[in-house]
């Protein structure tokens, strides 16, 4: 008999066939052109299942490494690491992150003008694209945010065409007809990206860099609390009123492994452009 008889094949691995190849018969394939694929198939699922068991590790060692201290190191080594107020600044450089609105460029206008409070000699650059001559725009918007907290609006400029740090810092060599690459200058974002900020700054020729991280704070409240007092339904689960790691501490690390990953590639990028 022969081997190239044609049969019904209803296994997944030929319906993959008829799927990708796109053979002119609807159902039926010689036993020849399945062994031909299931290899290919075969080499296939176990890649996959080396990309799910790499990924589940990852995934677990995540999950594992939020319960420590180290994310929140993380986060603190990118934001202090570089941060260091060497002089007296003659600009503050607010570096934006965002829209407006938004906890990001929040903090980092609380900061701006806190820094701006310290030396009220010093002007204020206000470093995120858009369009300065509408009123809505954000830039526009993270100024009267901080004027909001008593610094004069005279004080603010605007540098707004920088579309990411390498973009700002070569924006800011020649600010206003100013040549800023030696004067003190104070950096103003957030904890993880100050690192990767005062580098791609020193890069560009800035020689006298001084940086504030927009740390947020801690509420200084206990928080805990008797889910008992509170009444409503009993549940099975343990109660979580008085563990705060897992109320808080455990989502915060998750999001803080995220955001130090994701600046280690950026870091990396930056550094194999040699923007850094």
């Amino acid at each position: 008999m022969s081997t190239d008889k044609y049969i019904r094949i209803p296994t997944f691995i030929d319906l993959l066939w008829i799927t990708f190849l796109k053979s002119p018969e609807c159902l039926y394939f010689s036993q020849n052109r399945i062994m031909k694929i299931r290899p290919i198939i075969t080499a296939f699922q176990h890649f996959l299942n080396r990309v799910l068991l790499f990924s589940g590790i990852l995934f677990l060692l995540a999950i594992l490494v939020s319960f420590t201290s180290l994310p929140y190191w993380g986060i603190h080594w990118l934001g202090t690491s570089k941060s260091k107020l060497k002089e007296k600044p003659e600009f503050v450089v607010f570096l934006g992150g965002g829209g407006m609105p938004s906890e990001s460029n929040l903090m980092r206008a609380y900061y701006t003008a806190h820094v701006a409070r310290l030396f009220p000699e010093s002007r204020v650059i206000i470093s995120i694209p858009g369009d300065t001559s509408k009123a809505e725009s954000t830039c526009r918007k993270i100024a009267s945010e901080i004027a909001l907290h008593g610094i004069s609006s005279e004080r603010i400029c605007f540098e707004p065409t920088g579309t990411n740090t390498r973009a700002q810092a070569l924006a800011l060599q020649t600010f206003q007809d100013q040549e800023l690459l030696k004067r003190p200058i104070l950096l103003v974002t957030s904890p993880e990206h100050m690192r990767r900020a005062v580098l791609t700054f020193q890069k560009a020729g800035f020689t006298k860099i001084s940086a504030l991280p927009a740390f947020e704070d801690t509420l200084e409240a206990n928080l805990q609390f008797s889910d008992k007092n509170l009444g409503g339904n009993k549940l099975l689960i343990p109660e979580v009123g008085n563990n705060i790691t897992i109320r808080y501490q455990f989502w915060n690390h998750l999001k803080y492994e995220i955001l130090f990953l994701r600046e280690l590639t950026a870091l990396a990028y930056y550094g194999l452009r040699g923007w850094i």
